[in-house]
């Protein structure tokens, strides 16, 4: 099988992390199946961006993932990638990964992201 398209790094021991991947991995079965994206575990590879320079904890506060031209990607700009490669949800790739909006969604990902990893951490997990 190819190496995927886009390989999405995150935290499965973050319960919304982990739903919202599900839903996203639910909605793009076909693209899974066919090996164009894939979603891994960080915990299960801790290791496995530090080429890129990325620790298990950048990942664990922001999604990270890398395409297939070996990019990294990061926070709102997987969420934009992940968009774009589901057809229900193509719409929302435009309008939030548009080069005028694109710079308030990361903002509100960062923030969201830094809250969650705050709430993460005080429940212990990790």
């Amino acid at each position: 099988m190819p190496e995927p398209r886009l390989v999405v790094w995150y935290n499965t021991r973050c319960p919304v992390c982990s739903a919202g991947i599900a839903r996203q991995r639910n909605k793009l079965i076909d693209a899974v199946q066919a090996g164009t994206i894939a979603f891994r575990d960080i915990n299960l590879a801790p290791d496995a961006l530090a080429a890129h320079g990325a620790s298990l904890e950048d990942v664990r506060r922001r999604l990270h993932a890398t395409d297939d031209a070996g990019r990294l990607l990061v926070g709102a700009d997987v969420a934009i990638e992940v968009w774009r490669l589901t057809a229900s949800e193509r719409w929302l790739a435009a309008l939030l990964g548009n080069p005028v909006v694109r710079p308030v969604t990361r903002l509100v990902y960062d923030r969201f992201a830094d809250l969650l990893y705050a709430w993460n951490r005080r429940k212990g997990r990790w």
